[in-house]
């Protein structure tokens, strides 16, 4: 569900508490949770409502600033129901406290063993290569970054918003950048690099064997 810059901030200072949109069907649901660029918004209750049913207060719950401001916005779309959406700012998005916190060695390890599933799912080993061209080119628009690997771009945001629930990653306004926590699994993965594999221990020396009859 998407929202207005002003939106977000009048729901972020407690002026808007609803949502009007017209669906074919719900796109959200009562109980659900979505992050946004300020935090946390839960969806309290999901309902339709006629057109008849809205009012100036309704609208200015909603960020507009009268029944017909909204009603022309539901009217750029001709077909399906217009729901009401009771929504309320939940708190701070926890991704955010998430990439500012360096790893443990264990938490370090998981994510490495996340990141090998990850490259085992998908298209080969990528997710190496992104954090180290996102670490490289901080703030470079996502297609640019996607034509260096020959991708197109929205699967390659798709891989992005992957690391980025780890934490390791984080949006700007333009691009991305990697988040102290994402550092700090470069670092580990340039480490685990330059000794013997993890998941492949070199063999111990082989005894040499005494020669018979001595």
């Amino acid at each position: 569900m998407l929202f207005r810059p002003d939106t977000l901030g009048a729901i972020a200072d407690g002026r808007v508490d609803l949502a009007f949109r017209r669906w074919e069907r719900p796109r959200v649901k009562a109980g659900g949770r979505q992050r946004t660029s300020i935090g946390v918004i839960a969806f309290e209750a999901v309902e339709p409502v006629p057109a008849e049913a809205l009012g100036d207060g309704d609208a200015r719950r909603a960020g507009f600033a009268s029944r017909e401001e909204l009603l022309a916005f539901l009217g750029r779309r001709s077909s399906g129901e217009i729901y009401r959406i009771v929504l309320r700012l939940a708190g701070p998005d926890p991704r955010v406290a998430l990439r500012e916190a360096r790893p443990s060695p264990a938490e370090a390890d998981a994510i490495l063993r996340r990141l090998a599933r990850l490259d085992a799912a998908g298209h080969g080993p990528w997710t190496r290569d992104v954090l180290e061209l996102i670490a490289a080119r901080p703030g470079v628009r996502a297609g640019d970054l996607a034509a260096r690997f020959g991708r197109a771009r929205l699967p390659f945001k798709a891989d992005v918003r992957k690391l980025k629930e780890l934490g390791l990653t984080e949006s700007l306004p333009v691009g991305y950048r990697l988040s102290p926590r994402g550092r700090a699994i470069l670092d580990r993965l340039a480490v685990t690099s330059a000794g013997p594999s993890p998941a492949q221990p070199r063999s111990p020396p082989s005894r040499r064997r005494r020669p018979a009859g001595r």
